[in-house]
């Protein structure tokens, strides 16, 4: 699943994972939330197209996988991820997610592959409800500026398209 913690503003984004008693949380980027959910629905969407609608993917996410638990605390981040992948595996119906750490825990570890990895397969009904969550989670932050779409602080906004300038009424 995909939360946050925090004031919008200042929201911290977590991938959080559960293998029975263990729980493994891992942080993100808002952006790169919001790309995974954009990426995993076109990818599921072109599973869809290419198998004439006979893969085992919804059109979208079903009310019975909606998923809106909250995070699980305490939270333990492993790592900040620098890399995300999406892959389809035809062969299990699956959609296998694997998120890769920015830099190595090591640096003198100069292979990639020795980055840390969290990865996660979800079915197709699981994967729309995680990209529909993950869209939610974005759009519940600050709302746009309707001039340069920058976000809206409470505190103010400088808009930059609006230079200063105000209309008298």
């Amino acid at each position: 699943m995909v939360g946050t913690v925090g004031e919008p503003g200042q929201r911290t984004f977590y991938l959080q994972a559960r293998t029975g008693s263990v729980v493994t949380s891992v942080v993100l980027e808002k952006t790169q939330v919001a790309a995974l959910a954009d990426q995993l629905d076109g990818m599921l969407d072109e599973v869809v197209r290419r198998s004439g609608g006979l893969a085992d993917v919804p059109a979208a996410a079903p009310t019975a996988v909606e998923d809106l638990a909250p995070l699980d605390l305490p939270l333990e981040e492993e790592f900040r991820v620098g890399e995300l992948s999406l892959t389809w595996l035809g062969d299990d119906a699956q959609v296998e997610l694997v998120a890769r750490a920015g830099e190595a825990a090591d640096p003198s570890d100069a292979d990639e592959d020795e980055r840390d990895t969290f990865a996660v397969r979800l079915s197709g009904a699981q994967a729309r409800s995680f990209a529909a969550r993950a869209r939610a989670v974005v759009a519940a932050g600050r709302p746009p500026c309707p001039f340069c779409a920058q976000p809206l602080d409470p505190s103010g906004h400088l808009c930059p398209r609006q230079n200063g300038f105000h209309r008298r009424s």
